[in-house]
């Protein structure tokens, strides 16, 4: 049989309270480091704000920019930190080949979330939209350290790079400039 320890408890019960403090403390330390481990903690973004991005997203995925740009820029009235609004204003500017918008509206994402890869890797495509090779080179790098391995953000961005920028904008830097007299 089982010996009692003192105040009429088994050794068996010891042993199981124990082992149900045991894994408390798993769960507590667990709980904790998955928490240092997350480098950003998203914000939660009002519930309007996001119904408004998917809107803006599915104008933009019909070929509506400008009014996918609406859609984006209420979302961002309800909600200044919805980042994917601010991404939806940018790929908006891309389809409309304003790239030098798009990056403006990728730096302002990355000014909430500094780690967002899709920011990173898009502004970065849009760099090279515009022939600012060095600073996509950048975002690659940045979204290199980020992922720790390669990762498709980092395969996209490394693409666009190996492929170069538009030979109309090469052709505009190799053009030389008018003489004046």
């Amino acid at each position: 049989m089982l010996k009692r320890a003192s105040g009429g408890v088994t050794l068996r019960e010891v042993f199981m309270q124990s082992r149900i403090m045991l894994a408390g403390i798993a769960v507590a330390i667990a709980t904790a480091s998955s928490v240092a481990y997350c480098k950003t903690a998203e914000p939660s973004i009002a519930p309007l704000s996001m119904q408004l991005t998917r809107s803006g997203e599915t104008l933009l995925n019909g070929h509506k920019a400008q009014a996918a740009i609406d859609q984006f820029e209420t979302a961002l009235a309800v909600d200044p930190r919805n980042t994917r609004a601010y991404i939806g204003i940018a790929r908006s500017y891309d389809r409309l080949g304003l790239p030098g918008r798009a990056v403006k509206f990728y730096r302002e994402a990355l000014a909430i979330d500094p780690n967002d890869l899709t920011a990173l890797s898009e502004q970065g495509e849009a760099y090279m939209a515009r022939g600012a090779v060095a600073l996509a080179k950048d975002n690659l790098e940045r979204i290199r350290k980020l992922c720790q391995s390669e990762c498709q953000n980092a395969v996209t961005l490394a693409a666009a790079i190996e492929k170069g920028p538009p030979a109309t904008v090469t052709a505009a830097a190799e053009k030389p400039a008018p003489k004046i007299n």
